[in-house]
């Protein structure tokens, strides 16, 4: 006899709700408080970063590559 299906129980023995917790169990307009909280405390420090129109072009040029995947290979250390 195999014990390990033995002491299993089905769904509907136990039933298991998975109901969010921390940021997740928040209202939006929360989440969005207190996300836009650490962006100007990131700024108001110095470590923040605002891309320019040319910086977001070619990240957003350097994501479409990685997405096909193509043109990215061996490049993991640049």
């Amino acid at each position: 006899m195999n014990t390990k299906s033995a002491n299993r129980t089905t769904p509907a023995e136990t039933p298991v709700t998975k109901r969010p917790r921390g940021f997740a169990a928040m209202d939006p307009a929360t989440q969005r408080r207190i996300a836009s909280e650490g962006g100007r405390a990131s700024h108001q420090s110095g470590r923040g970063h605002r891309f320019t129109s040319e910086e977001a072009r070619a990240a957003g040029r350097k994501g479409g590559q990685a997405s096909r995947g193509r043109g990215n290979q061996g490049t993991a250390a640049q």
